[in-house]
């Protein structure tokens, strides 16, 4: 996952010929918002590569709040259900992405659905 403010990795040995434009444009925009008790991630929009499952964003914001390892994290998707952690993100986004964006909302405890 990367910051969108940030500059891009440089491309992969298997998409030398694409420019980090393309590389881009083959990643997926996601929203992440806060909701209860969790503590916000001040960057909210980050790209993710389309083949990443929902447990891998999981495990992402986990590690980037520096939690307990007892401590869970919950994803919703525009606040209505939780998808599967082997969900793929191209598909969630394919389905519910809003404005060129997939809307994820992360809290410790369950709060929808």
């Amino acid at each position: 996952m990367t910051d969108t403010e940030d500059a891009q990795a440089p491309a992969t040995p298997s998409s030398t010929s694409a420019t980090p434009n393309d590389k881009d444009a083959a990643k997926i925009c996601v929203l992440l918002n806060a909701t209860g008790n969790v503590p916000i991630i001040k960057k909210r929009t980050w790209t993710v590569d389309p083949n990443k499952t929902v447990s891998w964003i999981q495990k992402f914001i986990h590690k980037y709040l520096k939690l307990d390892a007892t401590e869970q994290i919950f994803l919703y998707v525009n606040q209505t259900f939780a998808p599967a952690p082997d969900q793929i993100i191209k598909n969630l986004y394919d389905c519910h992405g809003t404005n060129g964006k997939l809307v994820l909302y992360y809290c410790k405890n369950q709060a929808w659905g």
